[in-house]
């Protein structure tokens, strides 16, 4: 896909007609449905500068009455490696486990590195036509890529600097001992532009849950970086490798808020009891969880998790690749899937659904309060084409125009 917007305005500027949520409507005092009205948004300086009274009869830009959200954010993808703008393949029945793609990758590796620019590139812009603005993204840091997808991931993104941001992971997909990633990773650990140590299944992949979280762990304290954890293993191992990095965070404050473990599977396996358990353990270590929300006979406890205060981040991870046939790019989908899969159907509950894709900051409060967007906020926001935030959860309603960092992209 080639990106789907063109630059309407940037600096300073003013848009009129803008639709913003200012409460519930209630019946019984059940929310029954989402009041709206018509706004005008002044922008400068890439924040958003004054909300006021609607000035239709203004030269701002027409916002058509499209309703403005905060524009989405995907917390787990891999942008450096995708099949997206090559012919299309599914998986292959042959490989199995994740020793058997480390193989596969460490034998294509060398060809996809020749248009990994490009396909991160065709693969941002099918995010913005999403409305996404920012990704925290895996990076692969292997033997076989040495830092070239990193680099390469890194010219991608300064070609789409005006329009898309990002939080970086370097993601040992290779294993940390079980292929001589360490030298790389203390190299990447080093650099500006990398925000997050990542890992991999520390126990089925390197033998051991000490040794690599110890490494992780203190590589993150030695560059003041936060931590990022892939864990696939749903058994003891996966318990305990999640409670380590528990008690590592509250060991080290400067880890609780920056430490996350992506996947927790694990966590869909437990009695009720234990769910409660971990959760209240996870919220008092501020270590928090990124998911792509799976189905395979894994439904992840995300309702308890946020109940106890856990941060609950999502994101597509895979977004049709050599690891999954799925994964669409689309982050309402996202909340989409969310709402269904945990029944979150009235207009309250689906309202709320919509924080999964802008990772928690909604229109109204849980009491129906106006609370963004308002002077000072990011100016990083979606038009939709629906009435409000239920309809656009529900919906998965198409998004007209983007905005990052105050720069407005309208859909061509």
């Amino acid at each position: 896909m080639q990106f789907p917007y063109q630059l309407t305005a940037k600096g300073k500027y003013s848009l009129k007609n803008v639709r913003l949520e200012t409460g519930f409507e209630y019946e019984n005092e059940e929310v029954t449905g989402t009041k709206t009205d018509l706004f005008s948004i002044e922008i400068e300086d890439g924040k958003i500068q004054a909300v006021k009274f609607n000035e239709p009869s203004s030269n701002a830009i027409d916002a058509k009455g499209y309703l403005m959200l905060p524009a989405f954010r995907d917390m787990h993808i891999h942008l450096d490696k995708t099949w997206y703008g090559l012919p299309w393949q599914t998986l292959s029945p042959k490989r199995k486990t994740v020793k058997d793609m480390i193989a596969y990758e460490q034998e294509i590796i060398p060809e996809l590195l020749k248009t990994s620019v490009e396909r991160a590139e065709q693969l941002i812009s099918l995010l913005q036509h999403y409305g996404t603005h920012f990704v925290r993204t895996h990076f692969n840091i292997d033997p076989t890529s040495g830092l070239k997808s990193l680099e390469h991931l890194e010219q991608a993104l300064n070609n789409k600097k005006d329009s898309f941001k990002t939080e970086l992971v370097a993601f040992p997909q290779h294993g940390i001992y079980y292929t001589d990633t360490v030298p790389l990773l203390k190299e990447a650990a080093q650099m500006k532009s990398v925000d997050f140590i990542g890992g991999l299944d520390p126990f089925s992949i390197d033998g051991s849950i000490e040794k690599v979280m110890d490494f992780t762990i203190q590589l993150a304290l030695d560059h003041h970086k936060g931590i990022d954890i892939h864990l696939h293993e749903a058994g003891e191992s996966g318990i305990k490798t999640i409670n380590y990095l528990i008690d590592k965070a509250l060991e080290n404050p400067e880890l609780q808020g920056k430490t996350f473990v992506s996947h927790a599977f694990a966590l869909g396996h437990l009695s009720p009891k234990e769910t409660e358990q971990i959760a209240e353990r996870l919220a008092e270590g501020k270590v928090g969880i990124a998911s792509s929300i799976p189905f395979r006979g894994t439904i992840m406890p995300v309702p308890t998790l946020k109940k106890y205060g856990v941060n609950v981040l999502v994101g597509n991870d895979n977004v049709q690749d050599y690891w999954s046939t799925f994964g669409s790019g689309n982050m309402l989908q996202k909340a989409n899937l969310i709402a269904e899969l945990y029944g979150y159907a009235t207009e309250f509950a689906l309202s709320r659904a919509l924080q999964f894709a802008t990772q928690s900051i909604l229109p109204l409060d849980d009491k129906g309060n106006q609370q963004w967007p308002k002077a000072g906020d990011e100016a990083a926001i979606v038009l939709a084409d629906a009435s409000c935030s239920a309809e656009a959860v529900s919906r998965m309603s198409p998004i007209e125009a983007l905005m990052n960092d105050g720069n407005l992209f309208w859909r061509k």
